[in-house]
């Protein structure tokens, strides 16, 4: 029994060790490399040198910054078209 839980303890450290989050730059270059699925040599080099140099895109805004931002592009409107832009909007 003690050999079991001594071997389950070092298979959850060995998982917790190599279960990390990817950084930024790893996501940006798993994206990047996904979108240069089928090109090779230069034409590939030279897409990976533009996507990995290209600024992040923007961080998601809250729900709160969505609601605000919604508000003020509604203003103006009334009622049902109010609330479908209203709905629409905090979707998207």
């Amino acid at each position: 029994m003690r050999r079991l839980l001594t071997t389950l303890a070092i298979v959850g450290l060995v998982a917790a060790s190599t279960a990390h989050a990817a950084t930024p730059q790893q996501e940006k270059m798993g994206a990047c490399n996904k979108e240069a699925t089928g090109m090779k040599g230069d034409d590939r080099k030279d897409f990976m040198k533009k996507c990995l140099s290209a600024e992040a895109p923007p961080a998601k805004m809250t729900q709160q910054e969505k609601m605000t931002a919604c508000n003020k592009e509604a203003s103006g409107k009334k009622g049902d078209e109010r609330k479908d832009f209203m709905s629409t909007c905090l979707k998207g």
